[in-house]
């Protein structure tokens, strides 16, 4: 039976140590309407791409094989939600003001995927680690865990290479697959 390539849903992350994955199972608590992402699968998002055709994959790892940046370190720090006003959608943990590495990090993937053709969406960069989805939540409960771990201050981490991962939804939640992991120094 012939098949058809379907695009596949793909995005950019840098990727937690486990540690790190693990020590943030502290800020997990029992609220209703809150479903906490499995520790395996927490990563700071540097770039969602979105559906990319299969046969374009490879010219695609390609040219993210080519990006370039010093490690850098990032903290985990404070914690929030989005959006801040009205209804939460995600509980999240932070990463300070980041570094600015992390800013040219996210940069030079930008203009990798523009001169690849991407035409995905250019918005602002909020950089942080999805904990949590919310789905009719109690708002107070979300606020009152908010204002419980707003001083959080976790460890540190080192940032030495970001992950090609790909996305597939099911009704239990998002399922992350590790396509290649791309080393920031050659």
């Amino acid at each position: 039976m012939f098949r058809v390539a379907s695009p596949m849903r793909l995005f950019l992350s840098l990727p937690l140590p486990v540690d790190c994955q693990q020590i943030l199972d502290v800020l997990e608590e029992p609220i209703r309407g809150v479903r906490w992402v499995p520790s395996e699968q927490r990563h700071l998002t540097l770039r969602f791409i979105g559906d990319w055709e299969e046969p374009g994959l490879a010219g695609l790892q390609d040219a993210l094989a080519q990006v370039r940046i010093e490690p850098f370190l990032l903290p985990l720090t404070a914690v929030g939600n989005f959006p801040p006003r009205g209804p939460s959608k995600v509980l999240w943990v932070g990463v300070g003001a980041g570094h600015s590495r992390l800013f040219q990090l996210r940069q030079r993937v930008d203009d990798t995927l523009l001169r690849l053709g991407w035409q995905g969406d250019l918005s602002t960069f909020e950089p942080h680690i999805t904990l949590a989805r919310v789905a009719d939540a109690p708002p107070a409960a979300v606020s009152q865990w908010v204002r419980r771990h707003r001083e959080y201050a976790g460890p540190s981490f080192l940032v030495k290479s970001f992950d090609l991962r790909s996305s597939e939804l099911r009704p239990s939640g998002a399922v992350h697959t590790l396509v290649r992991v791309f080393p920031l120094e050659a």
